[in-house]
């Protein structure tokens, strides 16, 4: 049930990235569930994980591994998340890490592990080494989109964006995954993501470079308002390219962020259009706040509303929904009367009054759209945000009450 979503087309190959998926078993049959990345060597790595308390074992590993070395290997799995686990948990992780070290000669600190799926489970490592040994010996330039596919779980389409630049006459490529369709209100990134590149960039800027386009992308989606406990996002430079991108450039820093920025900000968009059981992608975009910290709170106030997001879902113009949702955001002193609505071009509300132009047709044919744009002008001062969120249907609840089962 995507919101106007197709699978790529085309995910250009990134030189100094291999990947293969292969199947392993470990929850589905039938079908691809385990994907190895491998990393040339001088390749830079960068990551942002959840926040959620409860972190799954590989979220961990993998924040301990980083602070160590520069990884070489990305193993992924999907069906089980190998979250709650415990102590069994971490080793389990540590086995998987350890199998493809011992397979590689590279050092298991090289490896890091990510998991997606049900949540609780024991993840059984023994199908682990035949799969990886499998999946060595099929590793190719070209597999990205079997990648994405593999990492699926609740998610009906895979999700991919390539993209490629010119900086100083040198073709630059950026490369990357997501897996998310439920469980997004990220607080960092989404469900699993991985980003490469073949531009050569200093591992403190690439991590500069991820968290600013992090914020204004997977930061700024939300289907449920739950955040996952294993979401993490890599970005990998390879350097292949034979352009550097410099932090003291700043020139060559912009072109790249922005092609950054859009790349990541694409994937998370493709999260929300494949949300669980959406029929509308909404972008909420808010206007003459005073901070960013208000502008985000009314919007994801708004976007959290199972009122104002059931009203999406049925096409309904009750816009009575949104002006209450911002009515009981947490911002001090709202004076509802410098507040102004509107659903696409059409003002539903001006200065805290019904706007003299609206009419039910108007909203209704503003709210028969897949893709509707609510805008929310608090008249408080000149910040702006844009937060994505998707309706709630029936198909999301029959989603997550059958998904154990």
């Amino acid at each position: 049930m995507a919101v106007q979503l197709h699978p790529p087309k085309t995910l250009h190959p990134v030189k100094g990235i291999k990947l293969a998926a292969v199947e392993a078993g470990i929850r589905y049959q039938g079908r691809k569930d385990l994907v190895l990345i491998e990393m040339s060597e001088g390749t830079q790595c960068a990551a942002v994980f959840t926040r959620n308390a409860f972190c799954a074992a590989p979220v961990h590993i993998c924040r301990k591994h980083l602070a160590k070395t520069t990884p070489h290997y990305l193993l992924i799995n999907s069906g089980n998340a190998n979250a709650g686990t415990g102590d069994a948990g971490m080793q389990a992780a540590y086995q998987c890490c350890a199998s493809v070290a011992e397979q590689t000669s590279c050092d298991q600190s090289q490896v890091l592990p990510f998991s997606t799926g049900v949540i609780g489970e024991p993840l059984a490592v023994n199908q682990f080494p035949t799969a990886i040994a499998t999946a060595l010996s099929n590793m190719a330039e070209d597999a990205w989109l079997d990648a994405a596919q593999a990492i699926m779980t609740t998610d009906t389409i895979a999700k991919g964006i390539s993209t490629q630049i010119e900086i100083v006459g040198k073709l630059i490529t950026l490369t990357g995954i997501a897996k998310g369709s439920g469980m997004i209100k990220p607080d960092m990134a989404t469900l699993l993501a991985y980003v490469a590149t073949d531009a050569a960039i200093e591992a403190s800027h690439l991590q500069a470079m991820l968290q600013t386009a992090t914020d204004q992308s997977f930061n700024s989606i939300t289907v449920d308002g739950d955040t996952s406990t294993n979401d993490s996002l890599v970005l990998m430079a390879t350097g292949q390219s034979g352009v550097s991108i410099d932090a003291n450039n700043p020139q060559q820093t912009a072109q790249f962020q922005a092609a950054l920025d859009n790349l990541l900000q694409q994937l998370a968009h493709t999260i929300i259009r494949d949300g669980e059981g959406a029929t509308k992608f909404i972008t909420i975009h808010v206007t003459q706040a005073e901070s960013i910290e208000t502008a985000r709170e009314v919007a994801y106030t708004v976007a959290h509303s199972p009122l104002v997001k059931t009203a999406l879902f049925a096409s309904d113009p009750n816009w009575g929904r949104i002006l209450a949702a911002v009515g009981r955001s947490k911002i001090a002193q709202l004076d509802v009367n410098k507040v102004s609505l509107y659903l696409g071009d059409t003002q539903l509300l001006a200065n805290g009054m019904p706007a003299e132009t609206y009419s039910e047709e108007k909203g209704q044919i503003e709210m028969n759209k897949e893709d509707i744009t609510i805008t929310i002008q608090l008249g408080r001062g000149d910040v702006e945000t844009k937060v994505w969120t998707n309706d709630l249907s029936y198909e999301y609840i029959k989603i997550n009450a059958e998904y154990r089962s």
